[in-house]
């Protein structure tokens, strides 16, 4: 038999496959049907695993068994995805409870950042909110969200990732913590600067001092001044504001050219950072449950068995709702030795019907999902 036979016959095998598929899908809407009327819901694991040992004894080797598994998981799982949509179209959306607004309330507020003057994240509170806004400075992070949460402050400014260093892994976890929310993101291109007091040269330094990241950021300058005392610091406007203080001509810090404006410190080198084009994503957050109408980027976290596959079926939702997810990132779940709280960002808006149909299939097939913010 020639490739062309052989070809021949898997188009008809295809076609019988295509349409015992659609007969399935048909089925999968009784059920359905059933499951809403009912009130069942549409997950039933014990049902599935009892399938999968089933269509698996019907195989006649290790390989086909593995085969027929994954095939029949996803043959669920668009069931599933199918039940999920018709229960959209009767208005059995994922309840949200977050109210949509016509636009940030930016005028006559309080807003927190993390630091002192100087420092990038009052640069990016400026940029979103103007110079007339009415700041609070806040310690630490957890300070900020604090802040928020108590409803002392309405909005607060955090970094959350740069473009070259990475995440902010302190405030990924804060997001699960306190229940604040994100609406609005502000960038800002960090320019990192080597200054000290004014007067003093690049030859007198011994020791610097910043906030870790800047550190990281800077790594390729710092190395090549290995004789130079790498210190970390709470952030990096604090770091030139102690340089001030202490009046200490050995020593340098690296900040914004805010910050040497603030503090009275001459720059010594601009820009020293190990890639051009370095941004900090800053989010805006609040204690209300709000987005604006155009909002077109949803955040959630969420928990998931620590199995092989969990993840891939758990992201299938996103697709098959043509949702574009933009990042995922993961961190450990705190007492629960390898097992991790998934972050995802994904393009949507909570009134629109997929976005709601893919968080409905994310809510019922996850641990703690939560909706962090839709902007």
């Amino acid at each position: 038999m020639d490739l062309n036979e052989l070809r021949k016959r898997i188009d008809e095998i295809d076609e019988k496959i295509v349409s015992l598929y659609e007969e399935r899908m048909e089925i999968s809407e009784e059920v359905a049907e059933y499951k809403i009327a009912n009130g069942k819901n549409v997950l039933d694991k014990e049902r599935e695993n009892a399938k999968l040992d089933k269509v698996r004894s019907l195989t006649h080797n290790d390989f086909n068994a593995l085969g027929v598994t994954e095939l029949f998981k996803q043959l669920m799982s668009m069931s599933r995805k199918k039940q999920y949509a018709l229960m959209g179209e009767k208005g059995m959306f994922a309840h949200t409870a977050f109210i949509p607004v016509k636009r940030l309330e930016t005028e006559n507020v309080k807003v927190v950042f993390q630091g002192i003057n100087g420092a990038y994240s009052e640069a990016a509170m400026r940029e979103f909110f103007g110079d007339d806004v009415e700041a609070i400075n806040a310690a630490t992070f957890r300070d900020a969200m604090r802040i928020i949460d108590e409803g002392l402050a309405d909005y607060g400014v955090l970094p959350i990732e740069n473009s070259s260093s990475g995440i902010v892994n302190a405030n990924y976890d804060l997001l699960t913590e306190f229940e604040n929310y994100i609406v609005a993101e502000q960038y800002i291109n960090i320019d990192n600067c080597l200054m000290a007091l004014p007067g003093v040269q690049e030859s007198e330094i011994d020791t610097v001092f910043s906030h870790p990241q800047a550190l990281m950021q800077c790594a390729p300058f710092l190395d090549s001044h290995p004789s130079w005392k790498q210190i970390s610091y709470v952030n990096t406007a604090m770091s030139a504001a102690k340089i001030r203080e202490e009046g200490l001509r050995n020593q340098a810090a690296i900040a914004g050219e805010r910050a040497a404006e603030t503090y009275g410190l001459e720059i010594l080198r601009r820009d020293i950072n190990s890639s051009d084009g370095n941004a900090t994503r800053f989010i805006i957050v609040t204690n209300r449950k709000i987005f604006v109408e155009d909002a077109g980027k949803i955040s959630i976290c969420f928990e998931i068995p620590h199995k092989s596959g969990s993840l891939y079926g758990i992201l299938s939702h996103i697709i098959y709702n043509d949702r574009n997810m933009t990042k995922i990132e993961s961190r450990p779940i705190p007492d629960r030795p390898w097992e991790y709280r998934f972050f995802i960002d994904f393009e949507g808006n909570l009134k629109d019907p997929a976005t709601r149909n893919a968080l409905r299939g994310l809510r019922e097939e996850t641990r703690n999902m939560r909706i962090l913010g839709n902007y």
